[in-house]
């Protein structure tokens, strides 16, 4: 076994390799960015080692820095983690020259299967299902035509050297047809450099299931169960669970075989996993082989009670496999649900910002988070934006769907917007709840999924966060802010006190009173005036008794007792209850109450990177025309003019930095009449 290992990966991903190998007693040497320094991968291993800039291309994807560290450190191998260069085989070739163990395949294997065209030939062969499709190297547009004609619509265009759902495009008819060639081949020469294209059959509704195998180089393998990873956004998973619901013993094992006989098809060694679609049939077919650890591989080792990572370093040292395939158990029910910084009502846009309130809910048997942030951390723009990821484990589906239910409301962030409501819709959908799974489920349910309903009337939420802001105001627990001073308090007298808040497009005076014998009841009226119409109304006095003790807001009204979650947080101020969060934004009460921003003022969204400028000062532009590209997280935006005007100033330039909310073009708008 081996004494020291480097990691080249970051965040929750390095977290999770550390925790194992450390356990099993091997040093960990982590690596590092500049936006990383103070990252929790890097002060849990047992050194660290600066590899370059926040661009991940410029520090976890140069293959030479990484084998630097690893040298320096004295590490014997080199566990890549997934994403960046753990499917890479010029890297695996690059630990190899270095005399340095890659934990991972051979990369041959990853070769094999990095192209999709000749992983389908490999998986013929090997007498894997394959979905019907033309694989061939002519990518004449006639003949492409004609396979898809001999096929029978609908059919899936797919970049043979694709991945992530992009250079893909699904055909009904065959007048849609050349259109989406183009389309899918630009893409994936943007995307891959290669506009290779495979032509399938679309299958209707399919659920993605996939199975986990492990080999050995003493001639071992086995499958360790499947996982359902259905529930997709443009292909990328959502909720993952294990094992798959409403598959029966025979179709298991007989996609497991499958998985098995893929992996030993290209001499395969470590953790793998074998992806299929399911038809309404119960008959699978081979989608493609993923050369590393999955994101979604916890759910495996919840129902399998094996650690992945731990069989992955007895592998990679030579060891043989732990379990043999008659010794692999399975017991209850897993899910996995990842949590990201990102916007579901702004086409989740990712969000970046600092993280100044983290709760979870405890870890027992039961719950397990594997996470790379803390409370304090900042989320970046230069990476996945994922926080962490929840997983949940109870004896059968019912039981731990309730646990992830009740987890995902005990999660709780304030800083970046988060997908964690949205998870929880997901989580307690009726058509998710019966397991009526396919790759089309966020497409078919995405406007109720998107839809927020909070039954807590709103003077109600206004009064307990009222209520929470005053008491803590006497608890010396809000120290910004004028009420910090406690000035409206009265000796003897029912004491009051005001606060300004902006809920939404409305802003509120709330007017709390506290009653003179009994400190914890209270009477908010709320004065509301909306920003969009200028109109106002003045609410009807709540009435409740309030407690707060640490960050619980235990409330009483009209004789029903609950409990909520507050986070007063600087400025923002955030109810946490079972249907959701409320958010607020305490007002600068310096400012004049209704001021707006200049209607041309453009601004970042998110902390980025520019690519493109496509405008200069002088410049006439029309409503919706791109002005300014910029990429965070792995993505590209686009800034258009909100209307038709005059570029009056460009602040930034391709390639420079900029934070959220920073001006990117003044607009002089053209007047409407």
């Amino acid at each position: 076994m081996f004494n020291k290992i480097l990691i080249a990966n970051r965040g929750e991903i390095a977290c999770r390799v550390i925790r194992t190998a450390q356990r099993m007693g091997i040093q960990c040497v982590a690596v590092y960015s500049d936006a990383d320094q103070h990252s929790q991968h890097v002060q849990m291993a047992d050194e660290a080692f600066y590899i370059g800039g926040s661009a991940s291309q410029q520090s976890y994807l140069v293959i030479e820095k990484i084998i630097h560290a690893a040298k320096q450190s004295g590490a014997q191998a080199i566990h890549p983690g997934y994403g960046f260069l753990s499917e890479n085989e010029q890297f695996a070739d690059a630990c190899q020259d270095a005399g340095i163990v890659f934990i991972g395949p051979p990369a041959s294997a990853i070769a094999a299967m990095g192209s999709k065209s000749a992983a389908k030939s490999i998986m013929q062969e090997a007498g894997v299902p394959l979905v019907p499709g033309y694989h061939g190297n002519d990518q004449n547009e006639k003949t492409l035509q004609a396979e898809a004609e001999q096929i029978g619509y609908p059919v899936l265009l797919k970049a043979a050297y694709g991945g992530g759902g992009k250079g893909m495009r699904a055909v009904h008819k065959a007048a849609e047809f050349s259109q989406a060639l183009a389309s899918a081949k630009r893409e994936a020469t943007a995307s891959f450099g290669n506009d290779k294209m495979l032509v399938e059959k679309f299958i209707v509704k399919p659920r993605h299931v996939e199975i986990q195998v492990f080999c050995d180089e003493h001639g071992n393998a086995v499958y360790l169960a499947e996982r359902d990873c259905s529930v997709q956004r443009r292909h990328q998973k959502v909720l993952e669970e294990a094992p798959a619901p409403a598959l029966s013993e025979d179709t298991r094992q007989a996609m497991g075989e499958a998985a098995v006989r893929a992996a030993q098809a290209i001499d395969y060694r470590g953790a793998g996993t074998v992806e299929f679609l399911l038809d309404a049939n119960n008959d699978f077919f081979f989608m493609e082989m993923n050369t590393r650890l999955q994101v979604e591989h916890p759910v495996t080792e919840m129902i399998t009670g094996q650690d992945l990572v731990e069989w992955q370093l007895i592998v990679a040292s030579g060891g043989v496999l732990p379990l043999s395939q008659d010794q692999v158990t399975l017991t209850g029910h897993a899910f996995e649900a990842r949590i990201y910084a990102e916007d579901p009502q702004q086409d989740f846009l990712p969000s970046t910002g600092h993280i100044a309130y983290l709760r979870t809910p405890d870890q027992d048997q039961h719950i397990r988070i594997d996470s790379g942030v803390r409370q304090g951390d900042d989320v970046s723009p230069y990476y996945d934006p994922m926080i962490a990821k929840l997983i949940v484990w109870d004896e059968n589906r019912d039981r731990a769907l309730l646990r992830l239910q009740r987890a995902l409301r005990e999660y709780r962030i304030v800083g970046p917007t988060t997908n964690l409501d949205y998870l929880h819709r997901l989580a307690t959908h009726k058509d998710f709840v019966r397991a009526n799974l396919s790759t089309q489920f966020i497409e078919q349910h995405g406007d109720s999924l998107l839809h927020v309903n909070n039954p807590m009337p709103a003077a109600l939420n206004h009064a307990c966060i009222g209520a929470a802001l005053a008491l803590a105001a006497q608890q010396n627990n809000l120290a910004t802010g004028p009420w910090a001073q406690a000035q409206g308090w009265r000796l003897n007298q029912a004491a009051s006190i005001q606060f300004e808040l902006q809920f939404g497009e409305q802003k509120l005076q709330l007017d709390v009173s506290q009653a003179a014998s009994d400190s914890q009841l209270f009477s908010v009226r709320t004065h509301v005036e909306t920003d969009t119409s200028q109109s106002s109304e003045t609410l009807e006095a709540v009435q409740i008794r309030a407690q707060l003790e640490d960050d619980t807001l235990t409330i009483t009204h009209q004789g029903h007792r609950f409990e909520l979650n507050v986070a007063l947080c600087a400025q923002h101020y955030t109810l946490f209850s079972g249907q959701g969060r409320v958010d607020y934004q305490a007002i600068d009460t310096q400012a004049a109450f209704g001021m707006e921003e200049d209607a041309g003022t453009l601004t970042a969204p998110m902390n980025g990177t520019i690519v493109a400028v496509n405008v200069e000062v002088g410049d006439r532009v029309e409503k919706d025309q791109a002005l300014v590209v910029m990429e965070a997280m792995k993505m590209e935006y686009t800034i258009k003019a909100p209307s038709a005007g005059v570029v009056e100033q460009v602040f930034f330039q391709a390639g420079e930095l900029v934070s959220d909310g920073a001006q990117l073009v003044a607009l002089q708008v053209e007047d409407d009449a």
